[in-house]
């Protein structure tokens, strides 16, 4: 098991934090189908607990999701049974030819694997160009820098039925990177369980990442949301083209 989005918050975050995947799907659906990628194999990389891979497969496409937490991939294989699913990286895992490769929710931020680094993301742009067909896209968004204002904490709590999630954000703008110090508390039986995480997550110009696309052969846009879902000041999406 690793050491994030373990058991209980894969399960907090998908029973209440599931509004950005499902907000943003009908906007990605038409982005697919405007580059007329349609009822062929999608690779959804860091692809949680399976809400955008349902919206997928229902639209008729395959899918195939990847990501690091075992117990996402175990919520994920429950929601979308008919899917394949692989549990790993992003940053290593074989991305077979496809029409379409998605990253949604600002995957490519986190630093859970020590090859995200700017020449980690460049290796991981040409191999999802490589596998693409042409004429094929890769959809993404990201977190760019600014999150929380410098030399302040940021702190916030939400809460359920069954649990509640207490988190504090820090910024460090030198090493372009954010810190979230994640604690959970999850109901279980009479009692209530706790558990902690520390998320870090590396902050990415958005023009720097468009020009490193390009380098790569793409043909690039950037969006301020997904059809009409929009996204947060410093959160911008990506579509990036394989020319055909």
């Amino acid at each position: 098991m690793t050491e994030w989005y373990r058991e209980d918050l894969a399960h907090i975050h998908d029973v209440g934090h599931g509004d950005f995947a499902l907000g943003s799907a009908p906007g990605i659906l038409e982005v697919l189908a405007r580059h007329e990628v349609r009822e062929d194999l999608v690779v959804d990389l860091g692809c949680g607990s399976g809400l955008w891979a349902r919206e997928l497969t229902d639209a008729g496409y395959r899918v195939l999701g990847i990501d690091i937490s075992e117990a996402m991939i175990g919520l994920y294989r429950r929601r979308v049974p008919e899917a394949e699913f692989r549990v790993g990286s992003l940053f290593d895992a074989d991305i077979p030819p496809c029409a379409a490769v998605t990253a949604v929710s600002e995957v490519l931020n986190y630093l859970f694997d020590e090859e995200n680094k700017p020449r980690g993301l460049a290796r991981l742009f040409r191999r999802v160009y490589d596998a693409l067909a042409p004429g094929g896209v890769f959809v993404f968004d990201v977190l760019g820098p600014g999150q929380v204002p410098p030399g302040t904490t940021a702190k916030g709590f939400s809460e359920g039925q069954d649990w509640v999630v207490l988190v504090e954000k820090e910024e460090d703008a030198e090493r372009g990177t954010l810190t979230r110090r994640i604690v959970s508390f999850r109901r279980v039986g009479e009692h209530y369980r706790r558990d902690d995480e520390v998320h870090r997550v590396r902050l990415y110009d958005p023009s720097e990442l468009s020009a490193e696309l390009r380098r790569v052969g793409f043909e690039v846009w950037t969006m301020h949301g997904y059809g009409r879902y929009p996204l947060a000041e410093g959160h911008a999406a990506f579509v990036a083209r394989k020319p055909a």
